[in-house]
């Protein structure tokens, strides 16, 4: 696939190796014998898309078709795209270097806000136009999915479809009805409206949005036959669910360089401002049998050194012990690490402990996100200073000496008081790690790391307004002051990336004039600091007549109507009101695996299991 022009530039662009392909594992076919050419589309660079777990599901879902390739396609660095543009070469797919207008389908996951920009770029450095409108034909359907598919508006006007849930449980449907309609000569508004009737699948396209005389949104109105209500689609048995056992083994260093077993899908801890622990319910898990055989078949194809149990909350499966004690028999003869993250302090006991450590000790992670109790149970966190105490002891007694904490700051009903209190808890925490460690010598290192809060769609907190630019300033400022404490680092987030993330995340269709202008004036890779212009997203926004407070900075009334309110992700916009409220009174719900809070997710179960 390595061409003679481009040969000629990759001696000039950092890491080559992202641009070659020809990895063990990839998957090659002979174009003509397939009948659907599809690109799973990462919009970031190499090193970020091949550590996500999502992406590879499907990658090996697809190509397990005999009719279908599918090949991946990663955003190139400035550097690379550069070179692309000046020497006339599109964006293309790794396996065959064709490029991506030569592909049926274009598939885009969507992780998080300030990966847009990219996913413009892409289409247009492939020769694909960004514009849904102008991709005329059934060639170059564009399809999006993802956590960010759950307020798909901001990108209505480029995608042809979003897919709502699970994907692997609906792209299979969604390839056979363009199959069909390939072999049949549909248009493709008639694809569309197809695909339409398929729960899960989303056609902006056929919905009219009006708006209010305050610019707030009156109504969604489906057209067509389309339904007035998506509601998402989920996996039933992740025990049956479709996984790889082969795995594209990257060509050079990724982000997470590891193989990965998924424990369960969701989360039983209704974290407040979490998007994930809402919109990835109900609670669905694997058995310990079927992932010890995924994780032997992954490793012995791979040959990676590291394996990590993934879930939203790790410590919440409830086989955990028995399952790290058979896979460390198989690991540790193999020098190979088992990394158990998204523990909770107040589930990290000295047995978990001896079995993460038993092949190499890296450092622990325990996310407080707040420093007070009260804040805490404002966001539902149902976690104790003493939990997390317990945790450190643990950790200290057990040899550790580097813990991460991280927080959150700008939470609704947040004050100073929280950030003082912050502030003593990790002084705590250095004092624990002083009366229990069993070698002073070797030091401590303490990291509390502060992210700035972006309400989110979905979540009990989709009411509240983000903190401003300004506050969130000056909050930094103030924990700049008082985290001043030995063996502490303090490190913060800039506010400049969450206020456009703010905008974008709770935004309506009104944006994509926004986010054409922004591109056109040069963002991309907006996830990059070094890349992030803050400046020309405001340009953009006064081009296009908006303010990105109103969407960022405003508090909804309660009977509000959403952009996304006729997309569902299983819980209810009730009982995302009753929790809204409820933080309101610093009330904690308890999980659901302890007690259920009638979310409504369970309803789309055929049976029961709620339970890790």
């Amino acid at each position: 696939m390595l061409t003679r022009k481009l040969k000629r530039i990759l001696p000039r662009v950092q890491k080559p190796a992202r641009y070659v392909g020809g990895e063990w594992g990839s998957v090659i076919k002979e174009k003509d014998e397939v009948f659907l050419r599809f690109a799973l589309c990462f919009p970031d660079t190499y090193e970020v898309g091949m550590s996500h777990l999502g992406s590879r599901i499907l990658y090996g879902l697809l190509n397990n078709e005999p009719d279908i390739w599918c090949e991946r396609v990663f955003a190139p660095w400035l550097d690379m795209e550069e070179e692309m543009r000046n020497a006339g070469i599109p964006l293309y797919g790794l396996e065959s270097g064709d490029a991506l207008s030569e592909f049926d389908m274009i598939g885009f996951t969507l992780q998080y806000e300030l990966s847009f920009t990219n996913i413009l770029n892409m289409l247009d450095l492939g020769g694909v136009p960004v514009y849904a409108k102008d991709r005329t034909g059934l060639k170059h359907i564009v399809v999006c999915g993802g956590p960010c598919a759950y307020n798909p508006e901001p990108l209505a006007d480029f995608v042809d479809v979003f897919q709502i849930g699970d994907g692997e449980e609906m792209m299979i449907d969604f390839t056979n009805l363009y199959r069909r309609a390939k072999q049949e000569n549909w248009s493709k508004e008639k694809f569309l409206r197809e695909a339409s009737q398929i729960q899960g699948l989303y056609v902006p396209s056929l919905y009219d949005v009006t708006y209010h005389e305050d610019g707030t949104v009156k109504a969604v109105t489906p057209r067509d036959g389309a339904p007035a209500f998506v509601q998402k689609r989920i996996v039933q048995d992740l025990d049956n669910m479709y996984f790889p056992d082969t795995l594209v083994v990257p060509s050079t260093e990724i982000v997470f360089d590891r193989a990965m077993v998924e424990l369960f899908r969701g989360c039983p801890r209704g974290c407040r401002f979490c998007q994930a622990g809402h919109t990835y319910r109900p609670l669905r898990k694997k058995s310990k049998e079927v992932l010890l055989k995924q994780a032997k078949a992954i490793l012995d194809q791979s040959g990676y050194e590291e394996i990590s149990l993934s879930s939203l909350s790790t410590s919440d499966y409830s086989e955990l012990g028995e399952l790290a004690d058979e896979l460390l028999n198989y690991c540790e003869e193999k020098r190979i690490s088992l990394a158990l993250p998204s523990l909770r302090a107040d589930s990290f006991s000295i047995d978990l402990m001896e079995r993460v450590q038993k092949v190499r000790k890296s450092g622990l992670t325990f996310a407080a996100e707040a420093g007070s109790q009260r804040l805490r149970d404002v966001i539902n966190k149902n976690l104790t200073e003493e939990d997390l105490l317990n945790a450190c002891k643990i950790a200290f007694e057990g040899g550790w000496n580097n813990v991460k904490l991280y927080f959150m700051m700008g939470l609704p009903t947040e004050t100073n008081e929280d950030f003082d209190e912050m502030s003593r808890l990790c002084r705590s925490v250095a004092y624990c790690w002083r009366q229990h460690t069993p070698n002073r010598a070797r030091g401590v290192k303490i990291t509390a790391s502060t992210s700035c809060f972006v309400p989110k769609p979905q979540t009990p907190f989709q009411w509240d307004a983000q903190a401003t630019k300004e506050e969130l300033d000056e909050k930094t400022r103030y924990l700049r002051e008082v985290m001043k404490t030995k063996n502490v680092t303090f490190r913060w987030h800039d506010s400049d990336a969450s206020f456009l993330e703010g905008a974008f995340a709770r935004g309506d269709r009104r944006m994509a004039d926004v986010l054409y202008t922004a591109w056109k004036s040069g963002c991309k890779m907006d996830g990059w600091d070094a890349c992030f212009s803050l400046e020309k997203w405001m340009d953009a926004f006064a081009a296009c007549g908006l303010d990105p407070a109103f969407y960022a900075n405003r508090q909804r009334p309660l009977d509000e109507v959403f952009p996304w309110d006729h997309i569902g992700c299983g819980t209810s916009k009730e009982h995302l009101k009753r929790e809204w409220e409820r933080s309101r009174r610093a009330e904690t719900t308890p999980a659901c695996i302890d007690k259920c809070a009638g979310c409504g997710a369970a309803g789309l179960l055929k049976g029961c299991g709620c339970h890790v």
